[in-house]
């Protein structure tokens, strides 16, 4: 392929650490799709023959059905899925194959490629993202009265629903969705036609190109087109994050499902037992995806690694950026799903959940809104009355709407009866009425809101 310029072949290390057909192969339907509009536009333009447009075209058609039907034959010894793809074209249609790469290199062919399919694994993060948000909505649906704890430092604050709880990774997976989108827009345009850096001296017309590939305009600058990866760094960026929101609603999860909490069940699809415990079940697939969180955060470095020491403009560096680029997106899209599915599957246990809330003196706040709100004291000064007031109460092993009144009194002697109003936790609950509330009032406005724009 490197016609006259090389005397001997390469040495057996190379032929080892070259080729990269063994994961681009994968890049096999955006590879032709280029070709296609490449040739079409060549012809076009009359820079080759309509006739060696019509063989190419059909000689693609052909390796086309050979990938589909798995008859075609990858070989390593032709490095990459553009050789590949070559070869067999000119052993399918003869010299006429060699037109293809008329006004085209492997530079922007490369990335041409790579930017479509990334492209493409942006919209598949979205879908996948709005069944996990279906998911979330149908469970907070059902479950707008439902009391739990709620946590800070891991120590229970103040109950809230488990709608609100669940709707808030509505909210998150809702911006990862955004980011995504964003990505997509920003890295929809084409570098096809900058050649190997500098653009090509033949009339093409890259935007027939970019308009036949779905790209929104041409890239402005050939060697920016040929050497940037900022699009997949982008992409990888918003993987990561996604990554980190799924492991942290699996880690919930994990913990929800113990014996300690039992918030929830998770059925025996997405379970598995214990090798020598019988009575074990073990939230395997909840722990597999907060443990994949690693490698997509994994390959972001390694990408941003590979790109920080690149002068303009290609490097076979950049060789390195696909398999992290998969592997990314193999282990988010399943784990997307695994988690729609998983939500889709738990069982929620409002007794338990209800229960746990009653612990810890979840209405403290409530007690010292009402001091604020009905004896007018400093919201500090309440504070420290709540404090003593709960201490009184945990000496006692009451809860606050059990303990005496001249306990409180005691304490503050301005506190009536009417105070056990607000230390229930459905008064609580239902209080917290301000925009974004745990209040089912509002929490159903959530959900209003959530189902136009997941319809």
């Amino acid at each position: 392929m490197w016609g006259g310029r090389f005397e001997s072949g390469p040495a057996a290390i190379m032929r080892e650490i070259t080729p990269s057909i063994g994961f681009d192969k994968r890049l096999a339907a955006e590879d032709i799709a280029g070709s296609r509009a490449h040739c079409r536009m060549l012809a076009a333009e009359g820079i080759i023959s309509k006739d060696d447009g019509q063989k190419i075209l059909g000689g693609l058609d052909a390796v086309e059905k050979e990938i589909a039907a798995g008859e075609f034959v990858f070989k390593r010894e032709l490095e990459d899925i553009h050789l590949n793809i070559e070869a067999r074209l000119a052993e399918l249609i003869g010299p006429a194959a060699g037109r293809l790469h008329t006004a085209r290199s492997r530079n922007d062919q490369v990335v041409t490629d790579f930017r479509l399919w990334v492209r493409a694994a942006c919209s598949r993060a979205e879908d996948g993202l709005l069944e996990l948000q279906r998911a979330l909505h149908a469970q907070a649906a059902q479950h707008l009265d439902t009391i739990l704890p709620g946590f800070t430092h891991m120590q229970v604050a103040q109950p809230v629903t488990f709608a609100h709880h669940l709707m808030a990774y509505v909210e998150m997976f809702g911006r990862d969705r955004a980011r995504f989108e964003d990505a997509r827009k920003r890295m929809n345009e084409s570098p096809l036609g900058s050649a190997a850096l500098a653009g090509t001296s033949f009339p093409i017309d890259r935007d027939a190109t970019a308009k036949a590939l779905g790209f929104a305009r041409p890239m402005r600058n050939s060697m920016d087109a040929i050497s940037a990866r900022d699009f997949a760094l982008e992409y990888l960026a918003a993987c990561s994050i996604c990554a980190v929101h799924l492991s942290r609603l699996a880690g919930e999860l994990v913990q929800w499902s113990t014996q300690a909490f039992g918030f929830v069940k998770l059925s025996d699809a997405f379970t598995t037992g214990s090798s020598i415990m019988p009575q074990k079940r073990n939230p395997d697939a909840a722990e597999l995806v907060r443990g994949k969180t690693g490698r997509v955060l994994g390959d972001f470095v390694a990408l941003a690694t590979v790109v920080k020491g690149l002068v303009l403009t290609y490097g076979t560096d950049l060789q390195e950026d696909k398999e992290r680029v998969f592997d990314a997106a193999d282990t988010l899209e399943i784990s997307i799903a695994a988690m729609a599915a998983m939500m889709a599957d738990l069982t929620a246990n409002p007794a338990r959940m209800k229960a746990a809330a009653e612990a810890g003196y979840p209405t403290a706040t409530d007690l010292a809104d009402w001091v604020v709100r009905v004896l007018q004291k400093p919201f500090r000064e309440a504070h420290h009355i709540a404090g003593s007031i709960v201490k009184a109460a945990e000496e006692r092993g009451l809860t606050l709407d059990a303990l005496p009144l001249e306990e409180m009194r005691k304490i503050e002697p301005g506190i009536t009866s009417d105070v056990y109003a607000v230390l229930s936790l459905e008064s609580s609950v239902n209080a917290r009425m301000s925009l974004g509330g745990t209040a089912p009032a509002r929490v159903r406005e959530q959900l209003a809101h959530w189902k136009s724009q997941l319809a």
